[in-house]
């Protein structure tokens, strides 16, 4: 390479030169194989309407950079370049051009009128409407405007405009809409043209709530909206906009709903004698009717967000024959999608789809899903073969069950179809453990599968909401995986419009119609923000967002008075700890009052933060003294001289250690707590929502990373890899969700693909690999490993701003080598595993340390050994365990799980209540050979 080499990156939803603001911000990563490399400025260059236009850019300012230029208008084209100058003053070349498209409308140009069908025969009736119109000379551009109350897609002249699903999504209609922009230019011809429209209700239509609560939030019908702008080559131009003019009918889409289905009888085929179909001209069929004109949608927006796409097919991988006779389909992989079929047979032959997450007693397991019917029918048109996929609808599922099929069936003619948000992919990790692998690659499914449009709790039963607090412990996880910016900047303006006097509702949108405070929930408000910045260095979200930061604080400040404290009201608190029974979720060991009072103080401290960093001075020290009144009435309150929290949990030292409540030369005592007691729970998990993302940050940061190890590794119930043992692909919302015996959890909430749990993800790739942000946005990042013991190496990569940055490590013969890959304008503070700090440039660099083990086990263990010891050493744990087992597996259940792993307890007590004299005894022996062969060793050392 022989010099900078930039290439531009425009704030535009993924794959689009499509921007939603006439000043979008803009930036761009340099490629150089100089080391060290710094820019001192750049050239940017605009040329527009064959004018071009250049601005100077001092320093090394290179991402979301304010549009230096004068506003685009609606649809205006133009073509951004840039060229950097390093600091040792060489200039690279230009960068390849990057077309900038302007994809709002101009105000007042939305004229188009909501239409629908004028006489539905149920509600949430799926529609066809069309029109035909005329272009009458040659078509300079096209440019297609729509939206719906629901979801819609169109085509003209047989073709649809584009390959998104499920479009426009889901945003809280009353406040926003969304409009797509499509070039549709290729699609028209001179001389006669049609447009249809396939609609159907989804979101807009679905009945929201549990149980006997449920019911249409939006509306009882979809409805579509769009215009056709046609801007000829003489100059001219003409609107198609839906108006009275436009034809409606129902046809082969019988019945669609998210939670229930869709149904396609392939015999109602709009298509004419002639062949045509209904986006096409000509067409001439009966049963069509005027539209009729329905409320008005609220003016759309252009969107912020990636488009929902098909993004991988998933064959079939096993067909089982269940004991019950039926056929069922295994993909594999826990996916959100649908079913494509390819499929002959006679007309009228009804095929069911059925799809569920799991196997229970080899049958497909629906309980789950509760009111979710999540069930398709395809009717055969008959005649040849037939190919569907529902189009309106998706399911989330591993397994499918097919009956009905006509003739022998066929595998291969199944196809797993998976869709979601179009983000780009931009974080890798990998060690050396198999199942720690595993459980990254179900974090990233479980992300994929929740971000179709908004951060959703699941994809499969009656729910599928915006829940706050799930993706308020997850952001961080997210934006190291994918680019998540416009995603979750555009849900975040919706938060915003849904919050009711500061209250940000438990889900956004609101389809629950409740806005009640919830600590780590409404959070989300503060939190979320503040990770954008810290990943994007995004700070026009966090500005636009500020007024929905300061008002969510403002209600926490409000309830908890002159206290400062926020106690006694309702709260999910440490939802799912494990140790809270089936049906009551929230009973957790860490007080709820606990919760509410630490994040009062973390969203007080977010508040302060972000006044400081939009300059409201008077604003942060208000909020910032505020916090420190929140911080001094909670250790007054909550955290004794000696260091112990009054909920002796392991989530309320977590929180009081990350959030930083507990000053610093504090942390260290109640971080020997903590550790002490994820040891005597056995080093399995004892954390719920709250708790489990940050508590290997708090074992960490304390000086117990072997504690974090074991936790980490632990492959019992409850932990991260419980799951992964039961063969999941996806992070489940109950640690136990399987039970043992592979039936599933008798809770009614349970779900197999919920991301909550997986953002343990974020401390894999910061500290494991040692990959992180040390200033907004990667400008400077963090290079710091910790090699875990039994663990060969560990790696991250991950695509910043500026480029792809690596972090990892891996040992050999006594060494542990750290390797780093720095991009071009940044700087990387490095800490090595010895200790060592030093800070470097951009470009590849390799360090060795020496490896320093942990303590061996004792090399004698026995009876008397106490139950500390027992459990720091897997290989008598597990010997003790095997013999146990053999002599009753009900004893070793209860001796795994219900022993405290204490210091001042010895084995030979604790197996009094588990096992008889002749089993102790055969413990006894068996772990005096285990002894045995470790003092040999040493021996023979």
């Amino acid at each position: 390479m022989s010099g900078p080499v930039p290439h531009i990156v425009i704030d535009a939803p993924y794959r689009s030169d499509v921007v939603a603001s006439p000043t979008p911000e803009i930036g761009w990563r340099t490629e150089t194989d100089t080391p060290g490399w710094l820019q001192s400025g750049a050239e940017v260059e605009v040329t527009r309407a064959g004018e071009v236009s250049s601005h100077r850019v001092d320093g090394r300012a290179s991402t979301r950079i304010a549009w230096p230029f004068p506003p685009l208008a609606a649809r205006e084209e133009v073509s951004l370049r840039v060229r950097v100058t390093g600091v040792d003053g060489a200039a690279g070349d230009w960068s390849e051009p990057r077309r900038i498209v302007a994809g709002f409308l101009a105000e007042g140009e939305w004229q188009a009128v909501t239409i629908g069908l004028a006489e539905p025969a149920e509600n949430a009736q799926p529609a066809y409407l069309r029109t035909e119109f005329d272009v009458t000379g040659p078509v300079a551009r096209a440019t297609l405007y729509a939206t719906a109350l629901g979801v819609y897609q169109v085509a003209i002249d047989g073709v649809d405009v584009d390959d998104q699903v499920m479009k426009p999504g889901w945003t809280p209609y009353a406040h926003r809409t969304i409009h797509e922009t499509t070039d549709v230019t290729r699609l028209l011809a001179e001389g006669r043209n049609a447009i249809g429209v396939r609609l159907a209700g989804a979101w807009a239509t679905e009945s929201f709530g549990f149980r006997e609560n449920a019911r249409p939030l939006y509306a009882d019908q979809p409805r579509f909206a769009g215009q056709l702008l046609i801007e000829y080559a003489d100059g001219s131009r003409r609107w198609i906009v839906t108006d009275a003019s436009w034809q409606a009918s129902s046809g082969p889409i019988t019945a669609s709903g998210l939670y229930a289905g869709e149904d396609y009888d392939a015999r109602l085929a709009l298509v004419d004698r002639e062949g045509r179909g209904f986006a096409q001209a000509g067409y001439a069929a009966g049963g069509w009717a005027p539209v009729a004109e329905l409320e008005a949608l609220r003016t759309p927006e252009a969107r912020v967000s990636p488009f929902v796409r098909r993004i991988e097919d998933l064959a079939v991988r096993e067909v089982i024959t269940t004991p019950s006779g039926k056929t069922v389909l295994d993909f594999g992989q826990n996916l959100v999608g649908r079913l494509r079929i390819r499929v002959s047979g006679p007309a009228g032959a009804v095929i069911t789809l059925r799809h569920a997450e799991v196997l229970e007693h080899g049958e497909l397991g629906t309980r789950p899903l509760r009111a979710a019917a999540a069930t398709d029918h395809y009717t055969l048109a008959g005649g040849g073969a037939e190919e569907w996929e529902p189009e309106f609808t998706f399911h989330g599922f591993r397994y499918a069950e097919v009956d009905g099929w006509p003739g022998e069936f066929d595998p291969s003619a199944v196809t797993a179809v998976v869709i979601h948000s179009d983000m780009e992919r931009t974080g890798w990790f990998e060690a050396s453990h198999p199942l720690v692998n595993q459980l990254h690659e179900n974090i990233l499914w479980g992300l994929r599968g929740n971000f179709l449009y908004l951060p959703t709790d699941c994809p499969q039963r009656d729910e599928r909401l915006g829940w706050t607090g799930d993706i308020q412990v997850f952001a961080p996880t997210a934006s190291f995986l994918y680019d998540v910016r416009g995603f979750l900047d555009s849900w975040l303006r919706d938060l915003a419009l849904e919050q009711v006097d500061g209250v940000v509702p438990f889900v956004v949108p609101n389809a629950l119609g409740v806005a009640r405070p919830a600590a780590a929930w409404g959070d989300a408000a503060t939190i979320v923000p503040w990770v954008l910045h810290e990943r994007y260095a995004d700070v026009a979200t966090v500005e636009r967002q500020y007024p929905s930061m300061k008002g969510w604080a403002d209600v926490l400040i409000r309830l908890a008075g002159p206290r400062r404290l926020w106690e006694g009201m309702f709260q999910f608190g440490d939802w799912l700890d494990p140790d809270a029974p089936p049906h009551l979720p929230a009973n957790a060991k860490t007080d709820a009052d606990i919760v509410a009072s630490a994040y009062l103080f973390r969203s007080a401290d977010a508040v302060a933060r972000a006044a400081a960093l939009l300059g409201k001075d008077d604003e942060a020290r208000e909020y910032a003294q505020i916090a420190e009144e929140v911080r001094a009435a909670f250790l007054a309150e909550y955290v004794t001289p000696a260091g112990r929290m009054m909920s002796d949990a392991q989530t309320a030292y977590a929180m009081a250690i990350v959030f930083d409540i507990v000053p610093a030369d504090q942390q260290e005592v109640l971080g020997a707590r903590l550790a002490e007691l994820t040891r005597l729970s056995g080093y399995r998990i004892s954390t719920g929502f709250v708790g489990t993302p940050i508590i290997q940050d708090a074992l960490t940061r304390t000086g117990n990373l072997e504690t974090a190890r074991r936790l980490l590794v632990q492959t019992e119930n409850p932990s991260w890899l419980y799951p992964v043992t039961m063969g999941a692909t996806t992070i489940w919302e109950r640690w136990d969700s399987m039970l043992p015996d592979g039936s599933i959890n008798p809770g009614e909430m349970t779900s197999f693909n919920h991301y909550a749990l997986g953002a343990v993800g974020d401390w894999l790739h910061r500290v494991v690999a040692g990959l992180a942000p040390d200033a907004p946005g990667y400008e400077r990042i963090r290079i710091q490993p910790r090699p875990l013991a039994e663990f060969d190496h560990a790696w991250a990569e991950h695509l910043t701003p500026y480029g792809t940055a690596r972090a990892g490590w891996s040992r050999q013969d006594g060494v542990v080598r750290v390797e780093a890959t720095v991009p071009p304008n940044t700087t990387a503070v490095v800490v090595l595993p010895d200790g060592r700090e030093l800070e470097v440039g951009s470009g590849a660099h390799e360090w060795e340390v020496a490896d320093t083990a942990p303590a061996a086990a004792a090399s004698r263990i026995g009876l008397d050994s106490t139950l500390a010891a027992v459990i720091d050493d897997l290989e008598a744990y597990e010997a003790i365990g095997q013999v146990l087992e053999a002599s009753s597996p009900e004893a070793a259940h209860g001796f795994r799980t219900h022993t405290k792993w204490s210091d001042a307890r010895e084995l030979g007590e604790a197996l009094f209540m588990h096992a008889g004299p002749e089993t102790q005894q055969e413990i006894a022996a068996r772990l005096a050979e285990l002894s045995a062969e470790r003092e040999g060793a040493t021996a023979d050392a």
